[in-house]
């Protein structure tokens, strides 16, 4: 098949995708994720709140339910999924994530603790009064351009009349392609308050708005405590703002002191709120403070209540900085204010939202008060006409009565044309000649009632055109005079803040650096116990005592107990050839029975590959000298010295052959381990002086002590000295250890047979 060359375009491949992928992150920016700095609203957000106002949800209206809402959206302006739609209604609905909800919900619509929304069948919305006033109110009036929805079947609006810069109300949060907006929420009437300002004095710095907008006010309340931060953030748009619950003490029963956290940072909203409660707890498990009793969210509808319960004589001040410092009490919310602005993004100040939202208001209302204008300077027309044609009513009626259709009529009224109407006399046709009213007039007169014919009507229509005539003075003022717009607009935004604003809830202040002062630790001894499923914990060596012979007696239930400090450290070898240290002061001071904690929750050793091999407290392990030896029989001293780490949790004990792992470790006793018996899974023994085991590195593999034979391996060690007399079970029979006789290390051994 022949191609005409001429139709085919060279490209390169990665060109295409790369406009190809531009295209598409800005088609996720300015469709989807990130708002518009008109109307501070996401597309998804804007086409929810305009199909309600098309539904007529107003908020004297009942109630509809939310899937019809969702369904209607989606089918009408918003392919991308139901999920994407409901979820902004319900966070329109939510006043602890808003700092003024859009939607009334009535329902499930979830909770500040992370509850989700009930589905959408089953919770109903209508539009808040605010969204009424401020964002909807003028689609009537040609304020803003509409464009086609998806499928060219419908029109919506490009953007939202919103009188309020919402965009610093409510807030933003969004990820984007490459991009993420990331707005605190603001309060109404310091907004409003700052916008007049800045429509007053173009010039003003952000200092100066500032004046106004003392910073971010957050639904939950809260401290933000880096004030002198916050102008280089509303400056340039960026930057870190620090945001702290609040605290405050009350008395409790039996003397205990009560913390009461009443307001939470903004950032802790949802599943937060069960974070910071279990870090609570885990500092009380870690001992990081002994204070705290309990601790319970009593929180409900009338607000946040987390109350920590602690100990008569608890350092409470002290205690709200350890919250402050090792929990999500006190966090930080990172500020990009990214909008799109004229069809791009664009990272913007305070004085730039409000230049950008000024120039969106002169617009929007230019557009307005030219609408209104014209339709009163039609009104006026027809009124005209009307007052004009009372005067002249007998001649119409005989104009009328004369005329064959509407047509010929309305020639006579705005032509004077009496062609083909029949007339009384010369007279009246010759005065008819001298009708000249508009086609608008025209048209009115003949849909005249009769009833317009009465005194009483006639003076109705005079004052009606009086105060056309008076809108349409102000209108043209308004339109003329940039003095009396602004004028109007900052009446407007004298309304919305007197009718919906409220006090500020945030707190702003420069607070000094918090630190934590941990208590000295008293020194005592307790006993550490561990079972033989790795779950540790200590105990008080009263408890030891009180029951001491049923602990040495229950070696499944004890697998290992020794006395420790408990300041101390408790070091762990395991068959992989590791030594984990953890703290004895993490370990949690329980009752006999109780379980612990696992080991693996308390350093790196892992249950599913790894196995104990000795532990002992690290103080021993540190003065003594202990042997190693691994499974094929590689063996070596090293003095405990070596162990002594004061940072490392975990450190490489010995180093192990191929296929090799550690068999056993001991710390050695001087006296009574003068000899070693090795013996093999295969039936072999052998018996040596343990001077033979020379000292090492921990680094080292060490010597052999054994040759083994092909598959063969270690499985039992026994120590003696050189009169010990002691037998052991072997294969069900009692065995001298002195029927292996004294050798050589590195010997194949004897085998024994019984």
């Amino acid at each position: 098949m022949n191609t005409d060359s001429k139709n085919i375009i060279d490209s390169e491949y990665s060109d295409i995708m790369q406009q190809s992928y531009i295209d598409y992150a800005m088609s996720v920016i300015i469709s989807r994720a990130i708002p518009d700095i008109r109307d501070g609203l996401k597309p998804v957000q804007r086409r929810t709140l305009y199909d309600m106002g098309e539904l007529g949800l107003r908020s004297d209206r009942p109630y509809r339910k939310c899937a019809r809402i969702v369904g209607d959206t989606m089918g009408k302006y918003h392919p991308h999924g139901d999920s994407s739609i409901y979820d902004s209604l319900v966070v329109m609905a939510q006043d602890f994530k808003k700092g003024r909800k859009l939607v009334d919900g009535h329902g499930n619509f979830g909770s500040i603790e992370g509850d989700g929304a009930a589905a959408m069948r089953y919770t109903e919305a209508r539009l808040d009064p605010v969204t009424e006033d401020a964002f909807l109110k003028d689609l009537d009036k040609n304020t803003v351009d509409f464009v086609p929805n998806f499928d060219e079947t419908e029109k919506e609006p490009e953007v939202l009349p919103v009188k309020i810069p919402n965009f610093l109300v409510n807030g933003s949060e969004g990820i984007a392609v490459g991009m993420a907006t990331s707005t605190p929420t603001h309060n109404l009437k310091e907004v409003t308050e700052a916008e007049k300002a800045y429509l007053n004095d173009p010039d003003i710095t952000t200092e100066g708005l500032m004046h106004y907008i003392k910073g971010p006010d957050f639904p939950t309340g809260g401290i933000i405590t880096n004030a002198s931060e916050l102008p280089v953030i509303y400056e340039t748009g960026q930057g870190k703002i620090k945001v702290r619950g609040r605290v405050r003490e009350e008395k409790g029963k039996n003397g205990h002191r009560l913390l009461v956290v009443s307001e939470i940072p903004y950032t802790m909203i949802g599943a937060g709120i069960g974070k910071f409660m279990s870090d609570v707890i885990d500092l009380v498990e870690s001992k990081k403070t002994t204070d705290i009793i309990d601790i319970s969210n009593q929180s409900s509808k009338e607000g946040i209540r987390i109350v920590i319960e602690c100990k008569k004589d608890a350092d409470t001040e002290n205690l709200k900085n350890l919250l402050y410092t090792k929990t999500k009490l006190e966090d930080t919310f990172g500020v990009n204010m990214l909008a799109v602005h004229d069809g791009r993004p664009e990272t913007m100040g305070l004085k730039a939202i409000f230049s950008a939202h000024t120039a969106f208001l002169y617009d929007l209302n230019t557009r307005k008060y030219t609408n209104l204008l014209q339709k009163e300077e039609e009104r006026s027309e027809v009124q005209e006409g009307l007052i004009k044609a009372v005067d002249l009513i007998d001649l119409i009626i005989e104009a009328l009565r004369g005329s064959r259709d509407r047509a010929t009529v309305m020639r006579c009224l705005t032509t004077g044309d009496t062609r083909g109407i029949r007339f009384k006399s010369k007279v009246s046709e010759k005065e008819a000649q001298s009708f000249n009213f508009t086609e608008r007039q025209a048209a009115a007169i003949l849909d005249m009632r009769l009833a317009k014919l009465i005194g009483l009507e006639l003076e109705a229509l005079l004052k009606e055109h009086d105060e056309t005539l008076k809108a349409i003075a102000r209108y043209k003022n308004l339109l003329e005079k940039p003095s009396a717009m602004k004028k109007e607009i900052c009446k407007e935004l004298d309304e919305i803040a007197e009718k919906y604003g409220r006090e500020r809830l945030t707190e702003i202040t420069d607070a000094v650096t918090l630190a934590f002062t941990e208590k000295p630790v008293e020194e005592a001894d307790v006993y550490f116990v561990m079972d033989r499923f790795g779950y540790a914990r200590t105990i008080d060596t009263a408890t030891y005592e009180r029951n001491k012979e049923t602990i040495e007696g229950d070696e499944a239930s004890f697998r290992s107990v020794f006395l420790t400090k408990n300041i101390g450290r408790v070091g762990i070898f395991t068959n992989t050839g590791m030594l984990h240290i953890i703290r004895v002061l993490d370990l949690p001071m329980t009752k006999l029975r109780d379980k612990g904690v696992p080991i693996d929750n308390l350093s790196k050793f892992d249950s599913s590959k790894e196995n104990f091999v000795y532990i002992d407290d690290l103080d021993n392990i540190v003065k003594s000298r202990l042997l190693f030896v691994s499974r094929q029989a590689m063996m070596k001293l090293v003095e405990g010295s070596e162990f002594d780490v004061l940072t490392k949790r975990t450190v490489a004990a010995t180093s192990l052959g191929s296929g090799d792992e550690l068999f056993r470790v001991r710390a050695l006793n001087e006296e009574n381990d003068r000899q070693i018996l090795l013996q093999t899974e295969g039936g072999f023994f052998i018996r040596f002086a343990m001077t033979e085991i020379p000292e090492k590195k921990k680094g080292a593999v060490g010597v052999r002590g054994m040759k083994l034979t092909p598959g063969d391996r270690l499985e039992e060690m026994y120590f003696m000295n050189f009169a010990d007399e002691r037998t052991i079970e072997y294969k069900g029979k009692e065995m001298a250890l002195t029927h292996v006789k004294l050798s050589k290390r590195d010997g194949k051994g004897t085998k024994v047979r019984v």
